[in-house]
C-alpha cells in the first residue's frame, strides 16, 4: 500500500477534512479543485475505501476517513520534522499547535503568548479553542501538538505536564450574592445557571456541587464565550462556575461577587502531549518554554 502514497494525497486529505469542502481546500492548498478531487479519488482507491460522504452543502469524513485522519496527521507531522531536521537555520522555526478552553488562553496564556511571539517570531502559533474532550480528541489523533486541560486524563497514551493549580468560584451580580448571603443557597433554585456545556469539565463540578448543597437547577444556559457569561452573569438573575482569575477585575469594583460555598474548588491546568508523538525542535523548545512559564509563575 506505501508505494503508490503521496505527500500531496495526505495534505489534500487534511485540507478537505478542515474545511468541509473540496473548494475551499483548493483554495487553501493553490489548487484547482479538480486536483483536489482526483488527489482524494486516488487516495481513496490505494485505502480501497470511501473517505467522504459528498452533502448537499459540505463534506463529511465517514468512519474510514476518520480512521485514516490519525495517520494523515501523523504523515504531514512527520514530514515537518524531517524538513525542520534537514534545516540548518539557528532561529525557531515550523508551525506548532496549542488546543485549550478560551478561558484558560484569556486568563493565563496570553502573557506566555506575548513573550513568545516574541523571542521566536519565525514560528506560526496556531491556539485553537475547545473544551475538555476536544482538547484531548484532537491530542488523541495527532491533530494538535499540545492541549492543555483542567485535569490530568489518567490515560496511558497521554503525557500530563502539570502547569498552574487554578481555583474555581460560584460568581453571581451582588444582588444576589447578598440574597443567598442572608437566605441561603437554596436561593439559587430559581435562577439560571449559565456555563461553557455539558462538555465543558466546570459544568460537570457545578453540577456535583450544586446538587450535594441541595440546589436543583431547573434552567441552563450554554454560553461559549467566557466574556458573555460574565457580562450575562452581572446582570442579574443568573450564575456561573468560572476561574476565579477571570473575575479579578469585576470582584475589585463589586461588579461580581463570590458565592459561599465550601470546600473550594480548583483544578490541576496541565500540558498534555501524545506519549508517541514525534515533536519537532521547535515544539519541544515551546513545551519547555511553557513549563518553565508557569514554574516562574507559580513560584510568584
Amino acid at each position: 500500500m506505501i508505494d503508490p502514497l503521496e505527500g500531496r494525497f495526505f495534505q489534500a486529505f487534511i485540507a478537505v477534512l478542515e474545511e468541509k469542502s473540496f473548494s475551499r481546500a483548493a483554495d487553501k492548498l493553490g489548487y484547482v479543485q479538480s486536483t483536489i478531487t482526483t488527489h482524494i479519488q486516488l487516495l481513496e482507491k490505494i485505502c480501497g475505501q470511501r473517505l467522504f460522504h459528498r452533502l448537499p452543502r459540505e463534506v463529511k469524513p465517514t468512519e474510514a476517513g476518520v480512521k485514516l485522519s490519525k495517520y494523515a496527521y501523523q504523515y504531514i507531522h512527520l514530514s515537518n520534522c524531517i524538513q525542520e531536521s534537514m534545516d540548518a537555520l539557528d532561529q525557531p522555526h515550523g508551525t506548532v499547535r496549542v488546543r485549550m478552553q478560551e478561558s484558560f488562553f484569556l486568563t493565563r496564556m496570553l502573557p506566555f503568548m506575548q513573550r513568545y511571539i516574541k523571542e521566536c517570531p519565525e514560528v506560526k502559533l496556531r491556539v485553537e479553542a475547545g473544551f475538555y474532550q476536544d482538547i484531548l480528541d484532537g491530542v488523541l489523533d495527532f491533530a494538535v501538538d499540545f492541549g492543555i486541560v483542567p485535569q490530568n486524563p489518567d490515560r496511558h497514551e497521554i503525557l500530563f505536564y502539570p502547569l498552574i493549580e487554578e481555583n474555581i468560584v460560584f460568581t453571581a451580580s451582588p444582588r444576589l450574592a447578598l440574597e443567598v448571603k442572608d437566605l441561603g443557597v437554596q436561593v439559587l433554585n430559581g435562577e439560571i445557571f449559565i456555563s461553557g456545556g455539558t462538555s465543558c469539565l466546570y459544568h460537570t463540578k457545578a453540577s456535583e456541587v450544586l446538587k450535594k448543597s441541595g440546589v436543583q437547577v431547573k434552567d441552563a444556559l450554554e454560553l461559549a464565550s467566557l466574556e458573555m457569561i460574565k457580562q450575562i452573569v452581572s446582570c442579574g438573575k443568573s450564575f456561573a462556575l468560572i476561574p476565579e482569575i477571570a473575575i479579578k477585575k469585576e470582584l475589585k469594583f463589586g461588579e461580581l461577587k463570590v458565592l459561599p460555598f465550601s470546600p473550594k474548588m480548583n483544578f490541576t491546568h496541565g500540558l498534555i502531549v501524545h506519549k508517541d508523538r514525534e515533536l519537532t525542535s521547535t515544539a519541544k523548545r515551546f513545551q519547555s518554554q511553557l513549563i518553565d512559564f508557569f514554574s516562574n509563575e507559580e513560584k510568584c
